[in-house]
């Protein structure tokens, strides 16, 4: 079995245990999270419009800072089978399966965001700090599953990620005419990435190195468009481009203490917003479709082994995500939400050896929150959210040695790896309005 799994590179490309909707989040704050993160019509409050539509915050004619906090926990189990060989490297017929859970715990997710509008005038302006993309598994050391066995044993012992993607955007809005407005946002990311072991490095004959915590740098934007029709209708379409990161550069510690250095590039994926809302009387719809761009995407749009057999990306497909919510504020300072988002899975079963930590691939997730309006410019929001994967993501262990024309992964027969996940999150906010006229 060492034979088989030591040469195998390892995953731990992304372990989204942050993230809901392939790479990213599928909302922002407890409000924009308890709507199913649908806003790209609906700029119910300012952390979602923020996010989702630039052009959006038009909606907003006061001065309002709103900041959240949440606790997220996520649940992984990875499960793998491998094939057992004599010593002469023939199958016995025999196998050898196993499962491991995660052991991280729970992780905080913060979001801040601010708007300055004003009755009267065409412009309006906003700033946010959102932890849009992070990821961190510990998957301990098992003797009874041949992935985490210790590699001593032929498997990979202990393996732990830890990501972090902060974006910090400038909005400004401007509204063409009563019904219609335009938004831009330059953004700005800060990421940081810590491996174990590190796939992007060339193995040595000691196997895979682990690294230190890297970080990048990287820069973007989002434009948007928003219709309001006076009515209740409205409608918006937005685009985020992909957020253009430096290289992480990694100082790696292989197991028998020799080091060395490596560089791998991550960007962030483009995303395509459409949505639609509609408010009358005490209820607000939002229904929000997404199309996620991986498959251009650096870091994302290669994979396979290099020739010096580390692994040259996630190869994840193009994702689309369907985010719907209903608000209803019949309830006197009270107001009630229910969420529901749904996600296609970017990664196939050819590649799913390469992303064994992605594992928070969130396929269906259901949202349940409400807000209290404490006074007239102080509202307290809170949202409770379970998500899961609905089914494992499956695949065969990948080994180079194995690789050939009519085999370009080196799929082992008769093994697989798989994983599953659920995900819980309780996340409360506070929105404080610096003046008592009303948002519209």
């Amino acid at each position: 079995m060492k034979k088989i799994l030591l040469p195998v590179c390892l995953f731990l490309l992304s372990s989204l245990a942050y993230s809901q909707t392939g790479h990213i989040m599928q909302g922002v704050g407890a409000f924009n999270m308890s709507m199913g993160g649908a806003s790209t019509a609906q700029p119910l409050d300012i952390s979602g419009a923020l996010q989702w539509n630039p052009a959006s915050i038009s909606a907003f004619n006061d001065k309002i800072i709103k900041f959240d906090i949440g606790m997220f926990y996520s649940s992984p189990e990875l499960f793998s089978t491998v094939p057992e060989f004599n010593e002469s490297g023939q199958p016995t017929g025999n196998f050898f399966s196993g499962s491991t859970k995660d052991d991280r715990g729970v992780s905080p997710m913060p979001a801040l965001a601010m708007v300055w509008g004003k009755e009267g005038s065409k412009h309006t302006f906003g700033a946010s700090a959102f932890g849009v993309s992070g990821f961190g598994v510990t998957f301990p050391e098992s003797t009874t599953n041949p992935i985490n066995m210790p590699q001593s044993m032929g498997g990979f012992g202990r393996v732990e990620s830890d990501y972090m993607l902060l974006q910090v955007g400038f909005t400004w809005a401007y509204e063409l005419s009563e019904k219609f407005s335009i938004g831009i946002e330059p953004t700005f990311n800060y990421a940081t990435l810590e491996l174990m072991p590190n796939p992007t490095a060339n193995p040595s004959q000691a196997g895979y190195p682990s690294t230190d915590k890297a970080n990048a740098t990287g820069f973007g934007g989002q434009i948007g468009l928003f219709y309001n029709s006076g009515t209740g209708f409205k409608a918006g379409a937005s685009y985020k481009t992909a957020q253009y990161f430096s290289d992480f550069e990694f100082e790696n510690t292989y197991l028998d203490n020799s080091t060395g250095t490596n560089k791998f590039n991550m960007d962030y994926p483009a995303i395509l917003s459409f949505g639609l809302g509609y408010s009358k009387s005490d209820f607000d719809f939002a229904l929000d479709y997404r199309m996620v761009d991986y498959e251009n995407t650096d870091g994302f749009s290669e994979t396979g082994w290099t020739p010096t057999a580390s692994v040259a990306g996630f190869g994840w497909d193009n994702i689309s995500i369907v985010s719907a919510g209903i608000q209803y504020k019949g309830v006197n300072k009270f107001p009630l939400r229910l969420g529901y988002t749904y996600s296609s899975n970017p990664i196939s079963s050819d590649v799913a050896m390469f992303n064994i930590p992605a594992t928070a691939v969130i396929k269906n997730a259901y949202q349940l929150g409400f807000s209290y309006l404490a006074a007239d410019n102080i509202s307290l929001d809170a949202v409770y959210h379970h998500g899961t994967s609905s089914g494992k993501t499956s695949g065969q262990l990948l080994n180079p040695m194995f690789a050939s024309s009519s085999n370009p992964y080196g799929a082992i027969p008769g093994s697989n790896v798989s994983y599953d996940m659920t995900t819980d999150l309780i996340m409360v906010g506070i929105s404080y309005k610096f003046s008592k006229k009303q948002t519209n």
